[in-house]
């Protein structure tokens, strides 16, 4: 039988100088995205993609209906009180999208739909919502959409009483809007439409031309980013500046939206905060001299850190994660060794706090949806590997949670099948790296399950241990599944991700692969069963382990991977790059340059055998731009010495996220599933 030919893009050299050095790329006219032959080139791809999982087809699209055979359609989500009105997210059988909806003062209230997303989305291959953000009289919608898969949202607002809209639709916004406590004044956030930064705030009068949008602030330092939020007290406009490593807050009260800003604290380096208002005060959760954070109070009338006061000291073991301010408790959210955990304490007797408990090796526990002050009751969203996410309501006084819902999942699924494990993998510098693990009971501990890894590693971001119910279709086919918390995340605590990024961002790489040396000597796979897969930052930690150690996996997904590191770093104009240089480093700087050099997975692509590999990317995405996969897959194609599958699918009408729609980003799924099961020689 004659077999696919895969697509050859022309080698054209191009020589990219830096002030540290020249390098040639054969590739970088893909990045032409209105040259009809790069299309052409991603649609051969496409086509080489079917070509060669045909065999799996069949497969592929039973795993589509299997997995959403598990999904309730007619479906709806906890409601949750706010100003008066219980808000909900339901459902329809066969919807893409959610109807967003409330009801005044009783859940036995007539519904009131504000927004279908499903009629907004007619006509669109991508429809994504922004914030939904309800005037404090409860009758208008701000709301915002992006129908190109850029993350350039086009801020809308309805009437909730007549479902009128507004003739004023701005574009550009970064998807949220802030109201006044007058209900006219509406504050926002407008991107660069190049760099897709954002970095103006704008005040907005309700029904005014959009032109006559008066500028509040515009932030000149283009490695941070500025968003703006209202505090939970609806008593204040916060607008907040972020970089990796720094932040700064400004102020005004939401009665007086035209007064001058004022500053909480100047921005420093390496310090960062976050701030909410409570009473006389504003509580601050702060890096300055407290690695893993601590709190702090303030008064709003003297905000500045010489008069901020201690609430929460630091720990070395303990990671401040993040509040909930309520009116006679507070709630921290905690890590302490990678875990997840609810710390409550009453504020008139500190002594008597307490944590709620969670009974499983390995889960996540966050505070959920608690839009309101007077309330003894704390939202919270539990899951796990083996639990679908349920959403509990915990009596603080009595300390009694009520479950209010648990994800339903079709299909005959019972959690007792399965089990979870907490594992810890020794790095080649004698650290220990968490791994949580779940399987299907029957599981035997000889290296002959298939096994998915799975990690990311980078922003600080912690990849908890949730249930997925698509993920039964690889566990119900014997496969164990893995997700390693490398460094480069903060589950163990700030200092985890300070030990994986800039100069220290091998640490990454090196931890995944014992990661995986470890399942294979510990007998949980073998090397010819063993996948990896990753996305985004996480896809270039996929670059790096397959020029590092091809030889660990049988096959290799790397999802919309950022892989041409030294290119795009050097580029200003890219979207977002300027903001990446306090996790990556700046090469214009001679030793982020020559560090970026050594490990940048299309710097290092070399004439040796790789593992099988499945490479996804979105024409229109707006954090990786599709023409780095592209472009590494073609220099793979041109030197590597294997006869290993090498598979590019481009979603022609989707962005980072991949596609929109609950039932269309299934594909996405099916599609990665059906390539690990291609190369296992299943076909059911």
């Amino acid at each position: 039988m004659l077999q696919p030919t895969p697509p050859v893009a022309a080698g054209r050299p191009k020589l990219l100088v830096s002030p540290f050095g020249t390098r040639t790329d054969d590739y970088y006219w893909l990045q032409e995205r209105d040259n009809l032959e790069v299309l052409a080139y991603l649609e051969a791809e496409n086509a080489y993609f079917e070509a060669q999982m045909a065999p799996v087809q069949d497969l592929q699209a039973a795993l589509v209906r299997e997995i959403r055979g598990r999904m309730q359609e007619q479906d709806e989500s906890v409601p949750y009180l706010d100003n008066g009105y219980y808000y909900y997210v339901r459902y329809e059988t066969g919807a893409e999208y959610p109807i967003y909806c409330r009801k005044l003062g009783s859940l036995e209230a007539p519904e009131q739909v504000l927004l279908d997303a499903n009629a907004l989305a007619v006509g669109h291959d991508y429809y994504h919502l922004g914030g939904l953000e309800v005037s404090n009289d409860n009758q208008v919608l701000a709301y915002a959409d992006d129908t190109v898969s850029r993350r350039l949202y086009t801020l809308r607002f309805r009437n909730l009483t007549t479902g009128q809209e507004y003739p004023e639709a701005i574009a550009n916004t970064s998807g949220n809007a802030v109201w006044a406590t007058d209900n006219q004044t509406v504050f926002y956030t407008k991107k660069d439409e190049n760099t897709l930064l954002d970095y103006q705030v704008y005040r907005h009068m309700l029904g005014s031309d959009p032109a006559t949008d008066v500028l509040v602030y515009e932030e000149t330092d283009n490695t941070f980013y500025t968003a703006v939020t209202r505090s939970k007290s609806r008593e204040y406009i916060l607008i907040q500046l972020t970089s990796t490593m720094a932040a700064e807050t400004w102020f005004l009260p939401a009665a007086a939206p035209t007064q001058p800003l004022q500053l909480v604290q100047a921005r420093e380096d390496d310090h960062l905060y976050e701030v909410e208002h409570f009473g006389p005060d504003f509580y601050i959760l702060s890096n300055d001299g407290a690695p893993n954070f601590r709190l702090l109070k303030t008064p709003v009338t003297a905000p500045g850190k010489e008069n901020w006061q201690e609430v929460i000291g630091h720990r070395d073991d303990v990671f401040l994660e993040n509040m909930e301010l309520l009116r006679d408790y507070l709630v921290l959210g905690e890590r302490h060794e990678g875990l997840l955990k609810l710390r409550v304490r009453p504020w008139h007797n500190p002594t008597q706090e307490h944590y709620l408990p969670f009974g499983e090796p390995t889960y996540t526990a966050a505070i959920g949806i608690n839009p309101e002050f007077d309330t003894t009751v704390l939202r919270y969203v539990y899951s796990s590997l083996t639990t679908p996410t349920s959403t509990f309501d915990y009596d603080l006084a009595t300390r009694h949670s009520t479950l209010r819902k648990e994800q339903p999942v079709l299909g005959g699924f019972r959690k007792q099948d399965y089990a979870t494990e907490r594992l810890y993998a020794p790095a080649a510098d004698g650290t220990r790296i968490p791994l949580s693990v779940v399987y299907k009971k029957g599981f035997k501990l000889d290296g002959s399950a298939p096994l998915l890894q799975y990690a990311y590693g980078s922003y600080g971001l912690s990849m908890d241990a949730t249930f997925s119910a698509a993920r039964l279709s690889l566990l119900d086919r014997g496969f164990v599944y893995v997700i390693c918390h490398i460094r480069g995340g903060q589950e163990l605590g700030r200092q985890w991700y300070e030990n994986g990024k800039k100069l220290r961002k091998k640490n990454t790489f090196t931890d995944f692969t014992d990661c995986s040396k470890y399942l294979i000597t510990q007998q949980y796979t073998a090397a010819d069963r063993l996948f990896a897969m990753g996305g985004s930052a996480g896809g270039l930690l996929m670059g790096a382990i397959i020029n590092l150690h091809p030889e660990l996996y049988r096959g290799v997904v790397a999802a919309v991977p950022f892989v041409d590191v030294v290119t795009t770093m050097l580029d200003d104009t890219i979207p977002l790059t300027t903001g990446e240089y306090d996790e990556w480093g700046n090469p214009n700087q001679q030793e982020f340059y020559d560090y970026m050099l050594s490990y940048s997975p299309y710097d290092n692509v070399q004439a040796q055998a790789y593992p099988n590999m499945l490479v996804t990317t979105g024409l229109h995405d707006s954090q990786v731009q599709y023409f780095e996969p592209a472009k590494w897959v073609a220099k793979l194609r041109a030197l590597k010495t294997d006869s290993n599958l090498l598979l590019l699918h481009t979603d022609l009408a989707a962005g980072h996220g991949g596609a929109s729609g609950r039932f269309k980003s299934i594909h996405d799924v099916a599609r990665q599933f059906a390539f690990m099961l291609l190369l296992l020689g299943v076909r059911e």
